[in-house]
């Protein structure tokens, strides 16, 4: 591993991600709601946790679930017990009380037209913090009528992992969120229907990058021109981000 990490690191320039000059919100506020209303949350939204011993309990995590509802994010939450930073586009902070509860609960507001780079910044804050980053890799909630709903990944995903190559990524599969809440049909949940959340063992970049590549092909990536050094790296961006939604999908995304 020693030698696959030097490999690595000596192409460090092109990885990289350097986080955002940013400060993270919400701290004491997000802790008391956690401890006054996810209980009660969790009752009334019954959700069903399989494999909750996979959420590393603190240290920098990304956990990375299929996205089919607008309460995606707010199951990941409850159900994870950690405290988990989202990055939320910069609509959801122009209405007071929205853009309060959003600060309360330390959520990163983003620009999409500021492109994905921004993002990245913004992500790579709360992975630097040692905190849990909550993501959806297919970049935006499914629109499809009928399964299977889940979208190829963005490489997102990847660039993160990559610069944080000891950071635990953790596979998540949310089921049912779509018939508990569906966009544009149902302005309110129906509290009736049951969810699910399937945590699967989680992966580390090194740990993929070693049962995928040669300590010698990384070397030889490095000695390559930089228009050919990004190219492979995209290649290998696109590689993982295709093996880990797999893993979305064995964790019964639907």
């Amino acid at each position: 591993m020693s030698d696959l990490r030097q490999a690595w690191f000596a192409l460090e320039s092109h990885w990289k991600i350097k986080p955002k000059d940013a400060r993270i919100t919400g701290d004491k506020s997000y802790g008391f709601l956690r401890w006054t209303l996810s209980a009660p949350l969790r009752f009334l939204l019954r959700v069903k946790i399989h494999g909750i011993e996979n959420v590393p309990k603190s240290g920098a995590t990304i956990l990375a679930a299929n996205h089919l509802s607008h309460v995606d994010p707010l199951v990941v939450i409850l159900a994870s017990r950690r405290k988990t930073h989202y990055l939320a586009k910069d609509g959801h902070f122009k209405n007071f009380a929205l853009a309060s509860f959003m600060r309360a609960t330390g959520q990163i507001e983003t620009n999409r037209e500021t492109g994905g780079a921004e993002a990245l910044s913004s992500a790579a804050v709360v992975l630097h913090a040692k905190r849990a980053l909550g993501i959806f890799p297919e970049g935006t909630r499914s629109k499809k009528e009928h399964p299977p709903y889940l979208l190829p990944g963005k490489t997102g995903i990847a660039r993160l992992a990559a610069s944080h190559p000891d950071t635990p990524v953790v596979p998540i599969g949310l089921m049912g969120t779509r018939d508990f809440m569906t966009p544009g049909k149902h302005k309110f949940p129906r509290l009736w229907k049951k969810v699910e959340i399937s945590y699967g063992i989680p992966i580390t970049w090194w740990k993929w990058l070693g049962e995928n590549y040669e300590v010698s092909t990384i070397i030889e990536i490095a000695s390559k021109e930089e228009h050919e050094i990004k190219k492979a790296l995209a290649e290998m961006y696109r590689k993982f981000t295709d093996d880990f939604m797999q893993m979305i999908k064995n964790q019964g995304a639907p």
